[in-house]
């Protein structure tokens, strides 16, 4: 078994069409999350809070610059992931094409590596 993550990404617009009919989108996702758990393939479930909320931590210079949210484009919001485990991509695929997840929106599907995959020489995570 391999674990994918299902990575829902909205825009302004989608997130907007989300709200407007809330329940409604709350009662799927919850019959979602329902089928996921029955089949046995759910690990975890997360949605995020609002962007504007956040922040992003910019490392481009020299030193690491906070900037509160909203922040830059907001075509493409990370709004929340599922994290299955389940034996080939494509059923996470399978399941991602079930999610219900309004017009215009997407979902990533990407395999989480193991702990075995990451290189030689790499326990600082790329800290210095």
């Amino acid at each position: 078994m391999s674990k994918y993550m299902l990575i829902m990404r909205g825009t302004d617009e989608t997130n907007a069409a989300m709200m407007a009919s809330i329940d409604e989108a709350m009662a799927a996702t919850g019959r979602f999350i329902e089928e996921m758990m029955e089949a046995g393939v759910l690990v975890a479930a997360e949605g995020l809070d609002d962007p504007g909320r956040g922040v992003v931590v910019d490392f481009s210079g020299e030193a690491p610059v906070v900037t509160d949210g909203p922040y830059g484009e907001t075509r493409e919001l990370f709004g929340g992931y599922f994290l299955l485990d389940v034996a080939t991509k494509q059923e996470a695929v399978e399941w991602a094409t079930r999610m219900p997840a309004v017009r215009g929106s997407q979902i990533e599907v990407r395999r989480v590596a193991e702990a075995d995959e990451v290189p030689p020489g790499s326990e600082s995570n790329g800290r210095s």
